[in-house]
């Protein structure tokens, strides 16, 4: 460096160190988030609320924050808005919003600007709405758990990057595993009723067969300390022929067995989250301890717990829904504690299904 210049008195004059240009703001926008249409009337009246839960979760992920979220109307439609800065990965985020239909960006005189929403879907959407029978809770429901499980996860900032493991230890005919695929995730569920886990292999195998996609699946035996303990199913699949080529293959397993007793069945640490639906105590149900059926989720909770944490890696979440008219919230908080699971607070999601079912939902978090 040189030596600073004398000033006319023979002082030395410090040079001013150089000043930085302030730092650019990002500029803030209102966006409008339409939501998808729904066949079921009672969902479809809920379904602003709960999106407004679900768009406040996707927060820590987003490279800025948004607020001054709320439901608003716009030419008679209504729109979710918030205002923000988003970036093209945070419009990427935010397109797997389960009502997600289509986003604008407000622009002068309340015109809309269209963004285009790019959200995670390996397969044609039909994996999803094909499936139809009793007892089945609706997929945007289904996909709405996964999402603020995820993002309750310490898998979250890997949501867009596939490759994560999602179990359902009560998965029934395969909702919760089909949205994994839907994601580019490995599923594994467990089932203890043998007709639900073939329905579920023939419909994969008529769906990707129709779909002309390489596969494989197979229903074996698992022995267990010599004797033969359940049934698992093995599905190895690719969304894409370069896919299968290049070995990007996604699994889904299910077990045919009891959901409390998995000892020996699968090894620890397999899974990223878990999302599940408890027994309802209308249709569904599980075994108690003496061989009967129970129709309480806390019943099965407090047995299942245990078994299921060891399946799950350290920072996983997990999302459960049940029906508040059998089971209220504190004692369903309390077993979870119980087990050293942290709860995650949420915006409120009791919901009205029928009017046997007022459902909730409850997300925990795996310590360590």
């Amino acid at each position: 460096m040189g030596a600073e210049p004398p000033n006319p008195h023979g002082a030395v004059v410090a040079l001013a160190a150089p000043v930085a240009p302030p730092a650019k703001m990002a500029r803030m926008s209102r966006y409008a988030l339409l939501l998808a249409p729904y066949a079921n009337r009672v969902y479809a009246d809920q379904a602003a609320r709960l999106s407004l839960a679900e768009l406040a979760a996707f927060k820590p992920v987003l490279s800025s924050d948004i607020s001054d979220i709320g439901v608003e109307k716009l030419g008679g439609v209504e729109y979710l808005g918030f205002t923000g800065s988003l970036s093209p990965q945070d419009i990427s985020y935010l397109s797997n919003l389960s009502a997600a239909y289509a986003l604008f960006e407000r622009v002068e005189d309340d015109l809309l600007r269209p963004l285009e929403l790019t959200p995670l879907a390996q397969y044609d959407s039909d994996l999803i709405t094909i499936p139809k029978y009793a007892g089945k809770t609706n997929e945007q429901f289904t996909k709405l758990v996964l999402n603020l499980t995820l993002l309750a996860s310490r898998s979250a900032g890997r949501m867009l990057d596939g490759g994560l493991t999602v179990l359902d230890p009560l998965c029934g005919r395969g909702t919760t595993l089909n949205q994994a695929l839907m994601y580019g995730y490995d599923g594994i569920g467990i089932e203890l009723d043998g007709k639900d886990v073939e329905a579920y292999k023939l419909f994969l195998q008529t769906y990707l067969k129709r779909k002309r996609l390489k596969h494989s699946a197979e229903l074996v035996p698992v022995r267990r300390q010599g004797r033969r303990a359940a049934r698992r199913l093995e599905v190895s699949l690719a969304a894409s022929k370069d896919d299968h080529k290049a070995g990007a293959v996604q699994k889904i397993t299910v077990i045919q067995a009891d959901t409390t007793q998995l000892d020996g069945l699968l090894r620890g640490g397999v899974a990223d989250v878990l999302v599940t639906d408890l027994p309802y105590g209308v249709a569904h149900g599980s075994y108690d301890d003496a061989g009967g059926i129970t129709r309480s989720p806390l019943d099965l909770l407090e047995r299942a717990v245990p078994t299921w944490l060891p399946l799950l890696r350290p920072g996983a979440a997990l999302g459960l829904s049940w029906n508040l008219k059998v089971a209220r919230r504190e004692l369903a908080e309390d077993i979870l504690v119980a087990n050293g699971l942290e709860i995650v607070e949420n915006e409120p999601l009791a919901h009205r299904v029928d009017q046997g079912i007022e459902r909730d939902v409850i997300i925990a978090r795996k310590v360590n």
